[in-house]
């Protein structure tokens, strides 16, 4: 139950500002923290579990036939990535309390936040493929909202689309290759995954699915050649840079790559991609940090650097190398988080991120200046912090490697040559901002921040310290089950000690620091030989890809939609044909073994006014009151067939629904244009009798083999397990509630949906209604006939008698909620029809829209309620009551299901009418009354 906790809170605490803004900013930080704090309490309680080897799983079974479920797990690498996606989280809520103007919404940016922390959260504590994968997309959509929160900026806009592309593109390859690992092991739990890493590499679909899976984490953690949009990102506000790009996010890569290692790597096709990818991601943004202005930029690439460097040892597939990826993750969070927030501080007092403006910054805010001094000597890899750790760490396994032969020398030399250029852009960023003479032309005169706002910084800078001083006591543990997870094996012994004597990586250590100063001291021709070269700026290049792509599908669109009903249904028609008739030619005899029922007169009579009532429909099609009338002859017939083939709960269905739509194309015939549409031409015509006729066969053709041969289908199954798997005798009923219950939830869901979509379509829409008929004459002035309204007045009663009749009884006789709910719509629209909208507004006051919500809950709760119990999502119930006078009689959850059910097709059904028969009461009487049908003859009348 902790672990679901953990999981949900940040959801919660993501409502919490939306509410609380209102009682000031302060309060509003106060009271967001208070769900992360909580699951961040939650989580260092499950401390001493976890170093002990435990694996804390939680799961609700959702639909287990298709590998659903709603599970989590918490080992070791989820516990480090939880304590920083909460800690860091915590912190970044304080700072960004000071860090936002008063002008941005702070409600609005808190709850994005959270949306976005629960998302990360949910990554690495789920225990299922797609579930994972979910939670990863959302993170896509959180991050793309928080980059653009200033959305009136261009750049923002533009960096945030950039964004949701590549990590889009990325997420959709990622779900090709989860499930591809889904069906090779047979499972989409995350536990049974892991333990099938010799089935996984073994697997003739192994490569393809490590690439799709090495996608989705490159594109996520900006590795080349996808590293181009994480810079263009820092349009965000500085806040959602320190959390999202480089303690979070980014991350969400490298915690996949860790996830997947003890199955995906140890292969050679694992090392080349993800070693290459790491060691090029670590040079290039290692080599261009040097050169940016923007002190946002500066740091953006060299996150970029950094996260190669995990991704490069993670590609090396040694224990050791993983050991010094992981304790990699943990540092480059605390001193990269406190770096930006250190930025946004500098941003914040002087108004301006360029660095060759902001100089002698130590004289104006001497206290955030050392702060942002021993954060970017981490960086740097300085002796006596965190960052130097991680580093010899990362040198030794560079050494150790044996990947190239006699050419494996070239890794550590390009691994020196990358920390010299880190220590470059580290020594820059200090020199530059915060001595360097006096600052030039700030827009701000700068002073320390407030006191609240340092107060991340100095936690992150004390972890930077501390781990760097006492790394044992600091972070041993937790380092030690976080690999325990990533290997999936017993931990090798590793050290953390300070010193470790005169070695190779103390000596490239050392040369690292001297050639940095090399490098930052002749900084002025490299920036010379570097101006040589036009850096390309992706976000145009972006913008211009995508803008070709819209105008290339514009085109395409353009060449198949022209407008034309017919020219679709034609093509519609074409393509069914080609698919299946070929199918169809090799089904040699058509009739099968299976004798045919005999003919009688009803079954005759039915067939030929089906045939006239459709033929007439084509044929008065001029007449549209009168081909809607056919039309409907259509529908009752098949209604009666239905009930004539023993299926009475389908013949209600669409006896209800059919009565529905009539109301609806009544509705659509009035604002239709008086004057007909030009008819087709002969050789059209022609087309589609051809068309018509060729489809009318095949579907025949289907029909007919399907009829004659004999068929075994699930419905055995269904009629035998009916009464004592679901408690009803209604079969259609028990199916629609309980056996496919999951999929009648996603119906009403898309109903409910709809209904909302059309309504706000509707809701300011303004039409030009007729005033008079195509021969001219004015509509009657009496809108309501009063025989009409009285008829309607007395039939609503017994209307809803009869639909909630037919409700109860639906679970063992024809009905249910799905017909009792359009029995009750039309019932209530007739009231609509026969007195007006206005008049039903003051006398039935029902909000359809809550209707719908209303509905969608009871049905979703019903299904979690099985939860309660151990059972799958939907799970029915039922159980036999005895009660003095009534007597036995049977008590189903089901029915609760079937409430949901009702209220949405009601809330839904009568929306729609309802708001588009609207146009033709309140809003008629505004529109003037001027001949709008036809022309006039009478001069004086047109003008």
């Amino acid at each position: 139950m902790k672990l679901l906790l953990i999981a949900l809170l940040p959801w919660l605490g993501a409502l919490v500002p939306l509410f609380s803004e209102r009682f000031g900013r302060t309060t509003c930080a106060w009271l967001t923290t208070i769900g992360p704090a909580l699951a961040l309490v939650l989580t260092l309680v499950m401390l001493p579990s976890v170093f002990a080897g435990e694996l804390v799983q939680v799961r609700y079974e959702w639909v287990p036939q298709l590998g659903l479920s709603l599970a989590f797990r918490l080992d070791g690498l989820a516990l480090l990535f939880a304590i920083l996606i909460l800690g860091i989280g915590l912190l970044i809520i304080l700072y960004a309390r000071y860090y936002l103007h008063e002008k941005d919404s702070m409600g609005r940016f808190y709850s994005m936040l959270m949306l976005f922390m629960g998302a990360m959260l949910g990554i690495v504590l789920s225990d299922n493929l797609i579930q994972l994968w979910m939670f990863w997309e959302l993170t896509s959509v959180s991050s793309f909202l928080l980059i653009s929160f200033w959305w009136q900026r261009s750049s923002s806009r533009k960096g945030a689309r950039m964004a949701l592309t590549v990590t889009g593109a990325g997420g959709l390859a990622l779900l090709a290759g989860l499930l591809l690992i889904g069906e090779m092991v047979g499972s989409y739990d995350l536990s049974v995954v892991l333990e099938s890493g010799n089935l996984l590499r073994e697997h003739e679909w192994y490569s393809t699915a490590l690439v799709l899976v090495l996608l989705g984490a490159f594109t996520k953690s900006a590795q080349f050649p996808f590293h181009f949009w994480l810079p263009h990102a820092m349009a965000a506000p500085t806040p959602v840079s320190a959390y999202l790009h480089s303690a979070t996010m980014v991350k969400a890569g490298i915690f996949l790559l860790a996830r997947f290692f003890p199955v995906l790597s140890g292969t050679e096709l694992w090392v080349i991609l993800v070693s290459g990818a790491g060691l090029c991601t670590l040079l290039l943004g290692a080599y261009f940090a040097l050169f940016k202005h923007d002190l946002k930029s500066l740091l953006a690439y060299s996150t970029i650097s950094h996260l190669g460097l995990i991704v490069l040892l993670f590609g090396l597939s040694t224990q050791l190398a993983a050991i010094a990826a992981v304790f990699h993750i943990i540092n480059h969070a605390t001193f990269k988080a406190s770096l930006f927030m250190a930025v946004g501080i500098v941003d914040h007092e002087t108004g301006t991120r360029d660095m060759r403006k902001i100089h002698g910054m130590f004289k104006y805010m001497p206290y955030t200046a050392v702060l942002a001094m021993v954060a970017a000597l981490a960086m740097a890899g300085v002796p006596l912090l965190n960052g130097f750790l991680s580093k010899e760490m990362f040198f030794a396994e560079t050494l150790a490697q044996d990947l190239f032969g006699a050419f494996s020398w070239v890794i550590p030399v390009l691994a020196t040559v990358a920390a010299i250029f880190s220590v470059a852009y580290s020594f820059r960023f200090i020199h530059d901002v915060f001595f360097n003479g006096e600052p030039v032309d700030l827009p701000k005169s700068p002073h320390e921040p407030p006191r609240y706002m340092r107060v991340p910084i100095e936690v992150l800078v004390a972890i930077c310290l501390a781990v760097g001083i006492f790394p044992g006591l600091a972070v041993y543990d937790i380092l030690r089950a976080a690999s325990s997870s990533v290997l999936g094996t017993e931990v090798p012994e590793f050290s953390l000690a300070i010193w470790h004597g005169f070695n190779l990586p103390l000596l490239m250590s050392a040369v690292a620091l001297l050639g940095g100063l090399a490098v930052y001291a002749s900084r002025a021709k490299l920036f010379r030989f570097q101006a040589r070269f036009r850096e390309p700026d992706a976000n145009l290049i972006v913008e211009r890809e995508i803008q070709r792509f819209v105008r290339a599908c514009q085109r395409l669109t353009q060449g198949l939609e022209n407008g034309s009903l017919q020219r679709y249904l034609g093509l519609l028609f074409l393509a069914t044909l080609l698919m299946m008739g070929s199918v169809l030619i090799d089904l040699v005899p058509l009739a099968g073994s299976r004798e045919m029922l005999p003919l009688d007169g009803v079954a005759i009579t039915a067939a030929v006014l089906l045939a006239v009532s459709t033929l007439l429909t084509v044929l008065w099609h001029n007449q549209r009151l009168i081909a809607l009338l056919m039309l409907s002859v259509v529908g009752l017939i098949v209604s009666i067939i239905f009930a004539r083939f023993s299926a009475p709960d389908l013949a209600m269905t669409q006896l209800a629904v059919e009565i529905v739509t009539i109301i609806l194309l009544i509705l659509a015939l009035f604002f239709l244009p008086q004057e007909m549409p030009r008819e087709s031409t002969q050789a059209r015509v022609l087309r589609d009798i051809v068309l018509a006729v060729l489809s009318g066969t095949m579907i025949g053709g289907v029909c007919y083999a399907l009829m004659t041969r004999p068929l075994t289908s699930i419905a055995d199954y269904f009629l035998a397990e009916s009464k004592p798997g679901g408690g009803g005798t209604n079969v259609v009923n028990v199916i629609l509630v309980d056996f496919r219950g999951f999929d009648t939830m996603g119906e009403i869901t898309v109903l409910g949906i709809a209904a909302l979509g059309i309504y706000k379509l509707l809701m300011h829409a303004r039409l030009h209604l007729p005033t008079r008929d195509a021969n001219g004459r004015a509509w009657a002035k009496d809108k309501h006939p009063p025989l009409l309204a009285t008829v309607a007045q007395s039939l609503l009663p017994l209307a809803l008698l009869v639909s909630v009749f037919i409700f109860l009884r639906g679970h063992n006789l024809p009905g249910g909620g799905f017909i009792a709910g359009l029995v009750t719509s039309v019932a209530i629209i007739l009231q609509y029809l026969s007195h007006g909208v206005e008049w039903i507004k003051d006398r039935l006051k029902l909000n359809y829209q809550t209707m719908i919500a209303c509905g969608l809950l009871i049905a979703t709760l019903t299904g979690m309620g099985s939860w309660l119990f151990g059972r799958p999502f939907l799970t029915s119930w039922f159980d036999y009551l005895n009660w003095p006078l009534v007597g036995e009689f049977e008590i189903a959850s089901a029915i609760a299901f079937d409430l949901g059910v009702y209220l949405t097709v009601v809330g839904a059904t009568v929306l729609i009418l309802a708001n588009l028969g609207k146009f033709s009461t309140p809003f008629r009487d505004a529109v003037p009354d001027q001949v709008v049908d036809r022309p006039s003859t009478n001069r004086k009348e047109a003008r």
